[in-house]
């Protein structure tokens, strides 16, 4: 049985370059211990931060400065940790990290406070005084908005030093995934053992042609899921109690309405994005499903194998290096700028592709401000990996050019747009080789691989979102969050779309599990609205070319100086109205017509 490599086995070029943040590890902890004494030198300005334009201006140049570097030092511990979770060194560092910015924050914690004494009409005239405030716009009016939930400064202040309290859900979480999950080996129809962990199932069982391989790794999976059941339950019950009480606190209406506050979303424009996907979309989702039933010769469609690829003697494989290759190809469409940061990112070593004991699942993009995006994948010689790698650089080249062209507390858009530059990398890339390919069987693969976009985006995520809406309505209304209860409100989300498409084990009410996502707030359902966004502008890029592309460059560029319905609208796109997802869940049903005639 093939063994995964411990981290230090790894080849160097398979990892990210982390001294692009700190020299050494002897630097970083350097930094670590100036931060919490650097921190006095924002301190000082309590108590007369609003005396004064000028003063509040040096105030927030003094902020921002000190926030860089403090992205830095956190962001450093992070990605050591996430490529090796199980390292003592790198959990200590975590640990000291978190302590830190918790006191940091709590120190903090006055700037909220005292900005939140000026109205909206002293602001405006602090900006017409010293027009170098306009630079914090952003910051300063998002803070505004958050006035009337905001408690006395000494209760802020005592809630910022709950900071690492209340990161410890996810820390928590995350911790067992890495460390102490171990799944049995599974066995191959030769009797050969193979070695199973939580990124092998995700990343290659799980989309494994061999439906025997394929459901013995799923009931491994979720055998270990099973036995951690309750222990994940009271993590996430913990998480959505804070939640909660943390909205009456601050006298929300529901955690809903708080949590979709900074996402600068109405609630209309959320249900949006549960309702219609789930009622217009499962029909097309049933179809699929059924026909990759009859195709693959099954005898039930069972929840472990709504991934199975439909031709399973059809599997391009193919190598980190071809697949560099051709999403560099893929996104020439975008232009030279945009394709000079995708190069950069692929040979400059921003990718962390390696597979090693204690690496985090899933895959990611971390953009700290001043240095450069760090993405996490686990390479699996996949052509679906290339569409994961493909959404991750959209990710970079979003942050990349926003931070080359906003300050640090304009750079992030609302989380409602943050999917939408890494799903348009997917869709140019699918777009690119179904352009490519006049072969039927190519052509089948590719639209199932876009399908597999859609169904990570508008259907495991959303599902996610609808199985989160359910959680906060039960918890609102005192109902404990026992494991039982999870399961059962999961396994009732997904029958709800599959219906009788899809035979659903016990084990499938158990995906809850699965996703670090419900410990970041209403984050699932954003992947279906960014979706929404890059399945338009990426048809408007086919038909109109060059003046779509430079639309949604300049819409990258602009980070976070505009709300989401805004920047939406700069590249041509009506969030306000169900229209534009209606019309994205029209396109998957085409899909599915589309693969249905290379039957025929």
């Amino acid at each position: 049985m093939a063994k995964r490599l411990d981290r230090a086995d790894v080849p160097v070029m398979e990892t990210w370059d982390l001294s692009d943040l700190f020299p050494s590890h002897a630097d970083w902890e350097t930094a670590l211990v100036n931060l919490s004494e650097e921190v006095a030198t924002i301190t000082a300005f309590k108590g007369k931060m609003t005396t004064h334009a000028r003063v509040l201006l040096d105030c927030l140049t003094a902020y921002e400065k000190f926030s860089e570097q403090m992205i830095r030092v956190s962001t450093y511990a992070s990605l050591r940790a996430s490529a090796d979770g199980s390292n003592p060194e790198n959990q200590r560092d975590a640990a000291k990290v978190s302590a830190a910015m918790a006191n940091i924050q709590a120190k903090l914690s006055f700037i909220q406070s005292e900005l939140l004494t000026l109205t909206e009409k002293e602001l405006t005239q602090f900006i017409k005084d010293v027009p170098e405030l306009e630079n914090y716009h952003k910051l300063l009016f998002d803070i505004l908005e958050k006035k009337p939930y905001t408690l006395t400064p000494e209760v802020e202040e005592t809630l910022a030093a709950l900071g690492q309290v209340h990161d410890a859900p996810y820390m928590i979480y995350e911790r067992s995934k890495s460390s102490d999950m171990e799944f049995d080996a599974i066995t191959d129809t030769d009797g050969n053992k193979l070695p199973m962990s939580f990124a092998l199932f995700e990343d290659r069982y799980e989309f494994s042609a061999d439906t025997d391989i394929r459901r013995a790794a799923y009931a491994s999976f979720t055998r270990t899921l099973e036995r951690y059941q309750n222990t994940y339950a009271a993590t996430y019950a913990t998480e959505v109690t804070k939640q909660v009480t943390l909205a009456k606190l601050r006298g929300y209406d529901s955690v809903i309405d708080m949590l979709l506050l900074p996402q600068q979303v109405t609630k209309e424009m959320y249900t949006n994005q549960l309702d219609v996907i789930q009622k217009e979309l499962a029909p097309h989702m049933q179809r699929f499903a059924k026909l990759k039933q009859e195709k693959l010769g099954l005898d039930k469609m069972y929840f472990s194998d709504l991934q199975a690829p439909l031709d399973p003697d059809f599997n391009p494989k193919t190598t980190y290096e071809e697949a560099k290759a051709t999403i560099l190809e893929a996104l020439q469409v975008m232009g030279p700028e945009y394709t000079k940061i995708m190069e950069k990112g692929l040979n400059d070593r921003w990718v962390d592709y390696a597979d090693n004991v204690g690496k985090a699942t899933g895959a990611f993009c971390s953009s700290p401000y001043g240095v450069h995006p760090y993405i996490l994948i686990t390479w699996t010689d996949t052509m679906r990996g290339a569409f994961v790698l493909a959404h991750e650089l959209g990710h970079a080249g979003h942050f990349y050019l926003a931070q080359q062209n906003q300050s640090l507390f304009n750079t992030r858009p609302s989380m409602y747009f943050i999917e939408a530059p890494s799903t348009m990398n997917e869709m140019l890339l699918a777009n690119h080789l179904l352009e490519k390919s006049s072969d039927k069987q190519m052509k089948r693969w590719v639209i199932t691989q876009l399908l597999g976009t859609y169904y990570h985006n508008f259907i495991t995520h959303l599902l996610e979102a609808e199985f989160q809406r359910r959680v906060y309505k039960l918890a609102e209304a005192g109902t404990p969050l026992t494991a039982n209860i999870l399961t059962k409100e999961k396994r009732e989300a997904l029958t709800s779309f599959w219906g009788d498409a899809v035979t659903l084990d016990e084990g499938a009410g158990l995906t809850w599990m699965r996703q670090p996502h419900y410990y970041m707030g209403l984050y699932p359902y954003t992947y279906s609205a960014g979706l929404t966004v890059s399945t338009a502008v990426s048809q408007k890029i086919k038909e109109e070319g060059q003046p779509a592309v430079d639309r949604w460059l300049h819409v990258l560029k602009s980070g976070g100086t505009m709300k989401p319905l805004e920047l939406i609208k700069k590249a041509g796109v009506d969030m306000s109205k169900p229209d534009a997802i209606q019309t994205a869940v029209a396109y998957v049903g085409s899909l599915v017509d589309e693969l249905e005639k290379t039957y025929q």
